[in-house]
């Protein structure tokens, strides 16, 4: 397993090792202690899967308080990944990083507490599968709007498919600060 940085720290790109033959392929997606050796120590207590169709964009999502990690991966077609900085106080806030995630590329990104994360489907569809840190918390579903012009996120779509309420996200700097995180050195 390959674990690499991105810009934003604390977000890691893990490329496991795949064996395969005429058969078909195995990987490892997931060991405790590789993961802990990489500085990524926390129990998943939430498993979640979803199906899109290209065009679509989810995001960018977060939990406040109540936050939750991510580790994410692809399973059936292409996305574009992202996650954004949003603690108060980080010197990376409001700053994002991009992965491709691809049912052919097996990687896995992990996004830790603290940050909104979100995708866009760039294949015919795609089935995306997260692992989470904390139960999913209503009370604490928090929204930034996907093309806030200061975050300036280069998504490979310009119209995308949205929910009603990542339509109606507000911008990061409207966000009260109470609703966001804040940076822990």
């Amino acid at each position: 397993m390959k674990f690499i940085s991105t810009t934003l720290p604390g977000c890691i790109v893990i490329e496991p090792q795949v064996f395969g033959d005429s058969r078909g392929f195995f990987y490892e997606s997931y060991n405790e202690a590789k993961y802990k050796a990489a500085g990524i120590d926390r129990t998943f207590v939430q498993s979640n899967v979803s199906r899109s169709a290209r065009g679509v964009l989810r995001g960018l999502h977060f939990q406040w308080p109540n936050p939750q990690g991510k580790l994410v991966s692809v399973v059936e077609g292409e996305v574009y990944d992202v996650a954004v900085d949003i603690r108060r106080g980080s010197p990376t806030f409001g700053e994002w990083t991009g992965v491709m995630l691809t049912a052919e590329n097996h990687r896995h990104f992990w996004i830790p507490e603290g940050f909104a994360h979100g995708f866009c489907v760039v294949s015919e569809h795609a089935t995306f599968s997260y692992q989470c840190t904390a139960l999913y918390d209503a009370k604490a579903d928090g929204s930034v709007r996907w093309d806030d012009p200061a975050i300036g996120i280069d998504w490979p779509l310009s119209s995308p498919l949205l929910s009603e309420k990542d339509t109606k996200a507000p911008l990061l700097a409207d966000m009260p600060d109470e609703r966001l995180p804040e940076f822990e050195a």
